[in-house]
């Protein structure tokens, strides 16, 4: 009789002890979803006007950049035309001065162009307010959608296959305010 009490209440046990591990795994189980950043910064006026402005910085300081290398090179075919009718002394100093115009072209260029440069600099300055608005959208998205992971797949990160079900980019477009008034969400 003892054993066949032990077996009841050891039932109720197990399935209290099983809902419980169905209740936490279903507790732990993550909801994610995806969009794609760079269309919706390609529809993004703001960043289209940033970028533009990017480009016309990076157009003008290249043009700089290829004056100056320009210089130099007419400096160089000077010298070589003239180095018979030079003295040592004089073509040794003009090969100083080019020297230095090439060192002093090469900083710039490092400086303009270069790692956290004036135009990674400028990027950041202009770009930043665009890429937090974005940031901020998706945050909204992910909340009010309850996702615990967005992946941005226009990344590095390879997806093989995507279900379009877990696409929130046109929603991230409406909290932006960027979304197409005929184009209705899932």
């Amino acid at each position: 009789m003892v054993i066949k009490c032990k077996k009841i209440l050891s039932f109720p046990f197990v399935l209290v002890a099983l809902c419980a591990s169905l209740l936490s795994y279903e507790a732990s189980a993550q909801k994610f979803g995806y969009y794609n950043s760079d269309f919706v910064l390609s529809k993004m006026p703001d960043y289209q006007k940033a970028q533009e402005q990017i480009d016309q910085l990076a157009t003008e300081w290249q043009g700089e950049i290829q004056a100056k290398q320009l210089e130099i090179d007419e400096m160089y075919s000077e010298l070589k035309a003239e180095e018979v009718l030079l003295t040592e002394e004089m073509r040794k100093e003009r090969l100083e001065t080019i020297h230095q115009m090439e060192s002093k072209l090469k900083e710039y260029t490092q400086k303009v162009f270069g790692f956290e440069g004036l135009l990674y600099l400028k990027k950041q300055e202009v770009i930043k307010p665009v890429l937090d608005q974005v940031f901020e959208a998706v945050e909204k998205v992910a909340n009010q959608h309850k996702l615990q992971i967005v992946f941005d797949k226009s990344g590095d990160m390879v997806m093989t296959y995507t279900d379009p079900i877990h696409d929130y980019t046109d929603y991230i477009l409406d909290e932006l305010g960027l979304g197409d008034k005929e184009d209705v969400i899932r």
